[in-house]
């Protein structure tokens, strides 16, 4: 009996103990804040967003959690996760409008859009996000230390942009559909005048596609009874009535014939 009470006196100890290095190894909100700042000075953001993500978990009303949303973002750009920066961008964005630190934040989501640009013949879409948070950014705060930045990346936008439309339309007039090319070099030709590499290549390529297609305007029509017969929906040859069984002429009758001599 009495080793049955040690038994249970000893496992109610070592619970007991259990619970207390539980409670020792949970980190309060500023040592959180501290080894995130900690492995994120160091370039190791993959911990550092580990940490910043458990602060913000653990403390959401901690005056560090917002610094700390700001990390994860942070983490997770330079970690090259854009579409995770961005969501985290965002997500500080809404939760703190007023903040000083917006510019830098909306900065920064153009930033992760314009990383994702690739070349001329891919997808635009990154290009045209970030061209249109590079311009939000400068319309709300011009005279924010960020919107001074954003302009060369702005001009990046607008060339890739306006190069994958010419590409488009190169494909189009290689292709024989010249009336397809002049919409997309006359866009070209429209909104970037200033970008004079594009639109230099967009006016040549669009007087040749205009030239086309007045080659073919010019090529005369065939006449309607010939297109009648040789277009692939042609009706089928007419049957007239002289063609039908019930018409044709019955033959003539043989001739009689001649009485041979001698008859």
């Amino acid at each position: 009996m009495n080793r049955i009470l040690f038994a249970i006196v000893i496992a109610f100890l070592l619970a007991g103990m259990a619970g207390c290095a539980g409670k020792q190894i949970e980190k309060t909100a500023p040592q959180l804040a501290e080894e995130g700042e900690q492995y994120f000075e160091k370039g190791d953001y993959r911990r550092a967003a580990e940490s910043y993500k458990r602060l913000k978990d653990w403390y959401p009303y901690s005056p560090h959690a917002k610094l700390a949303l700001l990390r994860v973002a942070d983490s997770h750009y330079h970690m090259d996760q854009y579409e995770e920066a961005i969501y985290h961008y965002e997500q500080y964005e809404q939760l703190y409008p007023n903040d000083p630190e917006i510019p830098y934040v909306v900065y920064q989501i153009g930033r992760s859009h314009f990383d994702r640009i690739r070349t001329i013949d891919r997808t635009q879409v990154p290009a045209q996000k970030a061209l249109e948070t590079f311009e939000r950014l400068k319309a709300r705060f011009p005279a924010s230390e960020y919107a001074e930045k954003v302009d060369p990346r702005i001009e990046k936008c607008l060339e890739n942009i306006a190069g994958h439309d010419v590409y488009i339309g190169r494909f189009y007039f290689r292709s024989g559909h010249y009336a397809a090319a002049v919409n997309r070099f006359e866009r070209v030709v429209n909104r970037y005048p200033d970008h004079l590499t594009v639109y230099g290549e967009a006016s040549e390529y669009l007087a040749m596609a205009r030239k086309k297609l007045e080659e073919q305007e010019e090529v005369p029509d065939l006449p309607a009874e010939a297109t009648q017969r040789s277009g692939p929906d042609a009706p089928a040859p007419d049957t007239s009535a002289e063609d039908t069984p019930d018409t044709v002429p019955a033959p003539s009758p043989a001739p009689a014939p001649t009485p041979g001599p001698g008859l």
